[in-house]
C-alpha cells in the first residue's frame, strides 16, 4: 500500500460529500474516488471502513434513506457554515480575493473556492447580500492574466496525487527554446503560484545527484506540461525540505543552488515605487549621499533582476554583480541599433 493511501482516500471522501448536498450512495462514492484518485480498483468495504474511521474521529457523517436508496451525507456541523456571521466588508474582501484567483479556473482549487463562495452565499441574510452587491459595483479587480488552467485539469490532478502519495512522476515538458518536448522523471514536493502561474516544485531523477536535495529542487511551469503520469514507483520524501523557506529566498520563481546579492542604484522616485510595490519581503533601501538609494535584493538567477532593472529605465542602474552590468549594456546596445534603423 502506498504511503498515506488511507488518509488520502478519507480526505477525498470528505471532499466528495462536501459538494454533494443530497448525499452519495456507497457505490457512487467508491466510483468517484477511483476516478478522481486514478485508482485501478477499490472495494466498497474499504470505503465503509474509511467512513467508520472518519466517524470515530468525530466527523458527522450520517446514513439516510433517499430515492436513490441509502446515501451518506455530511451533517450541518461539518459543513462549517451553519452559524456563519460575515459582514459586507468581509464579503467584499472575500469576493475580490476570488477574482484574483480566476486563473485557477478549471482546477480543483477553483472548485473549492466556488464551493466555499456558494456556501457563504446560501447562509447570508438578504440585507447583507444586497449591501454587498451595491458596494461591489464600485470596486473592480483588473490586471489578472487572461489565462486559466482548465485544459491542464487532468494533469494537475495527477500531479497532486503524486505529491500526496510520494510517487515519481513521468512528464513531457516543453522548455522555452526547445523544438520538441522532453521526457523527465520528477519527485514532486509541492506547488507554487507565482504571478497567476502554477509551478511544480520537484527534484529531477538522475540530475545533480551529488548535491543536496534542497539544491536539486527545480521549478517546473505547469503551462509547459503536455503529459503527466504517476508511476508505480515511490520515493522517500526528504523531511528537511522546507518549501516555504526555499521559495522565500529569491526575488522570483527561478531556482538555483544558492541566492546571490544584487546592488542597484535607484532614484528617489523609483525608491518610492519599490516601497509601494516591493520586489522582495527582505529587500533593503539605503539612502546614499547624492540623494539616490541603494537597493539590495537576493535572487537565484540574473534574469530576474535584469528584467526588473530594465523596467525602471533610466531610474535604475545595477552596480553589482559586474556580469549583470555587462548583460544590460549589451541589451541597450542592441536596442539602440534596432531602434536606429528606419522602418
Amino acid at each position: 500500500m502506498a504511503r498515506n493511501e488511507q488518509l488520502i482516500r478519507q480526505h477525498k471522501i470528505l471532499q466528495v460529500l462536501e459538494r454533494r448536498r443530497f448525499g452519495s450512495t456507497i457505490e457512487d462514492l467508491r466510483d468517484t474516488i477511483v476516478e478522481e484518485l486514478g485508482l485501478s480498483s477499490l472495494h466498497v468495504r474499504s470505503v465503509r471502513r474509511d467512513i467508520e474511521a472518519l466517524q470515530a474521529a468525530g466527523f458527522d457523517i450520517q446514513q439516510e434513506d433517499s430515492q436513490q436508496g441509502k446515501v451518506w451525507k455530511l451533517g450541518r456541523t461539518d459543513r462549517g457554515l451553519h452559524k456563519l456571521t460575515i459582514t459586507a466588508s468581509e464579503l467584499i474582501a472575500l469576493s475580490m480575493g476570488r477574482d484574483l484567483l480566476v486563473p485557477l479556473a478549471g482546477t480543483q482549487f477553483w472548485q473549492g473556492i466556488e464551493a466555499f463562495w456558494n456556501k457563504v452565499r446560501e447562509q447570508l441574510p438578504s440585507g447583507v447580500w444586497d449591501h454587498y452587491q451595491r458596494y461591489r459595483r464600485t470596486l473592480r479587480v483588473i490586471g489578472v492574466p487572461a489565462k486559466t488552467y482548465e485544459k491542464q485539469q487532468g494533469i494537475l490532478k495527477t500531479i497532486n496525487r503524486s505529491i500526496q502519495e510520494h510517487r515519481r512522476l513521468c512528464i513531457e515538458y516543453q522548455s522555452i527554446g526547445n523544438s520538441a518536448p522532453t521526457t523527465r522523471t520528477l519527485e514532486p514536493y509541492g506547488l507554487a503560484i507565482f504571478q497567476s502561474s502554477i509551478y511544480v516544485i520537484a527534484i529531477e531523477t538522475g540530475r545533480d545527484e551529488g548535491k543536496s536535495n534542497e539544491e536539486r529542487l527545480r521549478h517546473w511551469k505547469l503551462d509547459r506540461f503536455s503529459k503527466a503520469e504517476a508511476l508505480d514507483d515511490w520515493f522517500p520524501p526528504d523531511e528537511e525540505i522546507d518549501l516555504q523557506e526555499h521559495l522565500g529566498q529569491s526575488l522570483g520563481i527561478f531556482s538555483g543552488v544558492k541566492t546571490e546579492e544584487y546592488h542597484i542604484r535607484v532614484t528617489p522616485s523609483a525608491a518610492r515605487w519599490i516601497q509601494e510595490d516591493p520586489w522582495h519581503p527582505k529587500q533593503s533601501l539605503t539612502l546614499l549621499e547624492d540623494g539616490h538609494y541603494l537597493l539590495t535584493v537576493f535572487a537565484y538567477q540574473d534574469p530576474e533582476v535584469i528584467q526588473k532593472v530594465l523596467s525602471l529605465g533610466t531610474e535604475a542602474e545595477i552596480l553589482s554583480p559586474a556580469r549583470c552590468r555587462k548583460a544590460i549594456r549589451q541589451i541597450i546596445e542592441k536596442l539602440a541599433t534596432d531602434y536606429s534603423k528606419r522602418r
